[in-house]
């Protein structure tokens, strides 16, 4: 079985564990053609000016990888400043979709929801169900070890990172459903928990396209 084989199986198993049988084609959300939240978006192509530098890229995350679209942003970084660029010529722009949505999520939300097992993210601190972001405020030791910077202090220092609007409608649809809630409603507490300075745009395919658009090298981050 090849690797798109075995993407799309395990999407599709994601999305029945989580929504109860509701698959990604049989979508409601998608087979009415809903279009992006404007509402959320609408800014989108603005943030997308913030990119900046001599040196730019873009991680297309579309899995958890073990937090390695976290780490490859904080390599970057890194050895771009050994080689003699400072932060304000470099920008890394994370794009989270897919099964990656949960990194743009508060602790709140990982606990109440349960992402841990949805998304089949394993803390390396427990080695259970991820119950918290284990990537915003890295606690690993390993990470410790080697300085790795997290989420929030890689903002800091100007990567930016989004999340795909498709995806949270997808999800929290099949979430609501698996749970007995409102769609609209659990839509909204995710958006509501999203870290700050996550930017939503109207789905990660727009988003790769135009960071590359503004000059960003791809690299696919699993």
């Amino acid at each position: 079985m090849n690797d798109n084989s075995n993407s799309r199986r395990k999407f599709m198993e994601t999305m029945a564990a989580g929504a109860a049988g509701l698959s990604f084609l049989s979508s409601p959300i998608l087979a009415n053609n809903a279009p992006p939240d404007l509402t959320l978006v609408e800014d989108a192509d603005a943030w997308f000016k913030k990119v900046k530098g001599k040196h730019k890229i873009v991680y297309d995350a579309t899995e958890p990888h073990d937090g390695f679209p976290i780490i490859w942003s904080w390599v970057f970084y890194k050895t771009n400043n050994a080689t003699g660029t400072p932060d304000n010529e470099l920008t890394a722009v994370v794009v989270l979709r897919h099964n990656a949505i949960p990194f743009a999520m508060e602790d709140k939300l990982w606990e109440k929801y349960k992402f841990g097992d949805t998304f089949k993210v394993t803390d390396p601190v427990t080695s259970a169900p991820a119950m918290k972001n284990p990537f915003y405020i890295p606690e690993a030791q390993m990470w410790k070890d080697f300085g790795i910077e997290g989420i929030k202090a890689l903002q800091a220092r100007g990567v930016m990172f989004c999340v795909c609007d498709m995806a949270l409608t997808v999800y929290s649809a099949g979430t609501a459903k698996a749970m007995n809630l409102n769609a609209e409603e659990v839509k909204k507490e995710w958006v509501a928990g999203l870290h700050p300075g996550v930017q939503v745009v109207p789905s990660g395919v727009w988003a790769v396209g135009r960071a590359q658009e503004r000059g960003c090298a791809y690299c696919f981050a699993g």
